[in-house]
C-alpha cells in the first residue's frame, strides 16, 4: 500500500484554518478573539473579507480531497464510508460559508448544517471499533467525539439567550465557538497523520520483503 498524500490534507486544513483566523483579524480594528465570532472575520463590510472566503474555499477543498482519500481507506479496509462522507459535508458547509457572508441567512443555514461533519469523529470511532490494528485511530475519534459533543452542548447556549448558561458564556462567546473548530480540525489533522503514517510504514514493510525476496538465494533444480 502506497502512501496517500491526500491522508495530509486533514492537517493542511487545520493548519491554513487555524492560521486564518489567527492573522485574519489583524486587518480588522478592534477584533476581539475572545468576544466575537469567527464568521464576523468575514462580514459583510469587513476589510479581511475577500482573504476570509478565499481562505474558506481552500480550506473546504482540502477537507473534500481528504474525506475523499479517507473514503478509498475505508473501502479498502472493509469499513463503511459514512465518516468520508460527513467529513465531505464540513466542506460544503465551508463552501457556502465562504460565499454567503455573515448576516446572510444562508450564512446561518450553511453555518447550522456543520453539525452535520461534527459526527464524522463519532461515526468513524463506531466504523472502525472491531479492528485491533486500527486502536489508535478509534481510540482518537472516541476521545474527539466526546470533546465535540461537550462543544455543541455549550454552543447551543445561543438558543436560550434569557438563560444561565448564555449569561456566563457571554462574555467569552469567541472561545466558546473557536472550540468546535479546534476538535474537528484537531481531529482531521491527527487521523490524517496516523493513518499516512500507517500507509507509509506498511510501504516500507512492503518494500523490505520485496528486497529480501529479490537478493535471496534461488536454488535451481539440474
Amino acid at each position: 500500500m502506497r502512501p496517500d498524500y491526500r491522508l495530509l490534507l486533514g492537517p493542511t486544513a487545520a493548519g491554513l484554518f487555524g492560521l486564518g483566523v489567527a492573522a485574519l483579524p489583524l486587518m480588522i480594528y478592534g477584533y476581539s478573539q475572545i468576544h466575537q465570532t469567527v464568521s464576523e472575520i468575514g462580514e459583510v463590510g469587513s476589510p479581511a473579507r475577500v482573504a476570509f472566503s478565499l481562505m474558506l474555499a481552500v480550506v473546504a477543498l482540502c477537507i473534500l480531497i481528504f474525506a475523499a482519500a479517507l473514503r478509498d481507506r475505508s473501502v479498502k479496509a472493509g469499513y463503511s464510508p459514512w465518516a468520508a462522507y460527513l467529513t465531505a459535508c464540513m466542506a460544503i458547509s465551508a463552501g457556502g460559508i465562504a460565499v454567503f457572508a455573515y448576516p446572510s441567512p444562508l450564512h446561518n443555514y450553511f453555518g447550522l448544517s456543520e453539525l452535520v461533519g461534527y459526527q464524522a469523529p463519532l461515526v468513524l470511532a463506531f466504523s472502525w471499533r472491531r479492528d485491533p490494528a486500527a486502536k489508535a485511530v478509534v481510540m482518537v475519534s472516541w476521545v474527539m467525539a466526546v470533546f465535540m459533543w461537550c462543544s455543541i452542548a455549550l454552543n447551543l447556549a445561543t438558543l436560550d439567550r434569557g438563560g444561565a448558561l448564555w449569561a456566563f458564556e457571554h462574555p467569552f462567546y469567541g472561545l466558546v465557538q473557536r472550540s468546535l473548530f479546534t476538535v474537528w480540525f484537531g481531529w482531521c489533522a491527527i487521523i490524517g497523520v496516523i493513518l499516512f503514517r500507517d500507509t507509509r510504514r506498511l510501504e516500507s514493510k512492503g518494500e523490505l520483503l520485496k528486497n529480501g525476496d529479490a537478493t535471496r538465494p534461488h536454488h535451481h533444480m539440474a
